[in-house]
């Protein structure tokens, strides 16, 4: 769930994967989206588990998914 608080204890990363272009969202979407290291559709990387990370994932969850 988007809302659920994680624990930052755990695996200590996050793979997140960009599924939709973030085309004709708000030009800050796409900030996030570059700033999370993601350049094109199915584009997954790995990064640490920190608030940060959560925060910005959570700002484009419609556009992202996260494992």
């Amino acid at each position: 769930m988007a809302n659920e608080r994680t624990d930052t204890k755990g695996t200590g990363s996050v793979t997140v994967t960009l599924i939709k272009s973030p085309t004709g969202f708000n030009r800050s979407q796409l900030a996030v989206v570059r700033g999370l290291g993601l350049r094109r559709i199915r584009h997954s990387v790995k990064l640490k588990d920190t608030p940060d990370v959560r925060g910005m994932i959570h700002k484009v969850r419609h556009l992202v998914t996260a494992e």
